[in-house]
């Protein structure tokens, strides 16, 4: 019962993202059940079938990061002092991010089934004079196993995917002490202790040992003098190094990695479109026709996506760095540390947005033809790529604003006025805006180059 309160009594705003969430799983469960239509309407043409459900692959994987994302700025479930003794610790709080996901998308999947069901005519009569009967199999039963099966892809992997992201961590892993199954010990620089033979204490008695962090070794208590109080570190308590630390947890001065792969990746994506545009493939490329000499301007794809969106992270704090060049400000200083600190939260969204819009420049370019028109099954999944990639980022804006409630209430209470603060963070905004629009257009420009020779 405390759980569905936590749930219901929610802000409208984290109704509206839930909402958003419901929506792209409709969209994403349409195209699923479209294809089947597709496949149901044509069975001899079992190749394009498989392609346009291999082509759902994208409208999922972006409903399920917009998913996750909605389930990490959700406040009802992120654990507070005080709940762990009422019964609502981590894994129930993850227990019910997972629930409450699961319910958003299945509601989609449900608006999905009775669209598709009222456009194909097995409630009131096809509707629009039959329009949407040709890739619809109006007329045909649908199997219910394929059925059920195609609509319960968003809310499994959509539920499997919070409850991985949001399950309880230790956030210091505890790192066993090596042990050391031996008679005996040799210390650094002395004798052999633990033994009769040796002159050491007996070892009927027990004998107190301390290991030395990092090097395991063992002295003995008997022998020589007690060790200095600190000398020992317990390697449990030990801070991480800057090179065992996840992105998430680095501070302003640590530099995202993955920058230099990112490009190399980028780099070779480009080339194999520019190599693939050689040869232009016959007969020519669409969603559903693939022919073989595609393979290539798909890897080209690809590779510049994924460099793309490992790219940006190291360029959000590159950009950071530049904002306090030249003598900076109050302003400017505050502007770009926000964005160096923010620069990985921030920076994978920002991406994959940019790959999108990058992907859309090209396909639009793709379909620049007076034979290849651009479908209304092909404007819904461009449409719920891209408002998701679009509502990720607005969500992550969101956590990484209530993330740093702290340090701005306590620049309120410094004095600070309210009018730096919100110049800071438009500031920030016109800096990615800036930085990040000519890059998008570049690369979508050399991506769809080899498209129109």
């Amino acid at each position: 019962m405390l759980d569905l309160r936590l749930t219901r009594a929610a802000r409208p705003a984290v109704q509206l993202r839930r909402l958003l969430v419901a929506a792209a799983s409709a969209g994403t469960g349409f195209l699923l059940l479209s294809c089947l239509g597709y496949a149901l309407k044509r069975p001899e043409a079992a190749g394009s079938g498989a392609l346009r459900l291999a082509w759902c692959v994208v409208p999922v994987a972006a409903t399920v990061y917009l998913a996750l994302a909605v389930a990490r700025t959700d406040p009802g479930t992120r654990p507070r002092p005080g709940l762990s003794a009422i019964g609502l610790g981590p894994a129930r709080l993850m227990a019910v991010s997972a629930l409450v996901t699961a319910l958003s998308t299945a509601l989609g999947s449900l608006v999905a089934l009775s669209l598709f069901l009222h456009l194909r005519g097995d409630l009131t009569g096809l509707p629009f004079d039959g329009a949407a009967a040709s890739f619809l199999a109006a007329g045909k039963s649908l199997p219910l196993a394929a059925t059920l099966t195609l609509l319960a892809v968003v809310p499994v992997v959509a539920t499997v995917a919070v409850a991985l992201a949001l399950r309880p961590r230790d956030p210091r892993p505890v790192v066993r002490p090596q042990r050391r199954y031996l008679p005996f010990v040799r210390q650094a620089g002395g004798p052999a202790t633990g033994g009769p033979a040796t002159g050491g204490p007996a070892t009927g008695g027990r004998t107190a040992e301390v290991e030395a962090a990092g090097e395991g070794v063992i002295t003995s208590a008997g022998e020589g003098a007690p060790a200095a109080r600190g000398a020992v570190i317990d390697p449990r308590f030990t801070p991480p190094s800057p090179a065992d630390k996840a992105d998430d947890d680095k501070g302003p001065g640590d530099t995202p990695s993955g920058l230099p792969w990112a490009v190399a990746l980028l780099a070779a994506g480009l080339t194999a479109q520019a190599y693939a545009g050689r040869t232009p493939p016959t007969p020519a490329f669409t969603f559903t026709t693939v022919p073989t000499g595609a393979g290539l301007f798909l890897l080209g794809w690809l590779l510049t996506a994924v460099g793309l969106v490992l790219a940006a992270p190291g360029l959000t704090h590159l950009c950071g760095r530049l904002l306090q060049c030249a003598r900076p400000g109050a302003l400017r200083l505050l502007a770009g540390r926000g964005l160096m600190a923010e620069a990985t939260r921030i920076g994978r969204p920002l991406g994959i947005l940019c790959a999108v819009t990058a992907a859309g420049y090209a396909v639009t370019t793709l379909y620049d033809a007076p034979g290849r028109p651009f479908g209304p099954l092909s404007a819904l999944g461009a449409l719920v790529v891209a408002g998701c990639a679009f509502a990720t980022l607005l969500t992550v804006a969101v956590e990484t604003r209530q993330g740093r409630a702290e340090t701005t209430d306590a620049l309120l209470r410094l004095g600070a006025p309210a009018t730096v603060l919100r110049g800071a963070a438009a500031l920030r905004a016109f800096a990615l805006l800036a930085f990040f629009t000519p890059l998008t257009l570049a690369i979508a420009a050399l991506a769809a180059f080899p498209l129109t020779r």
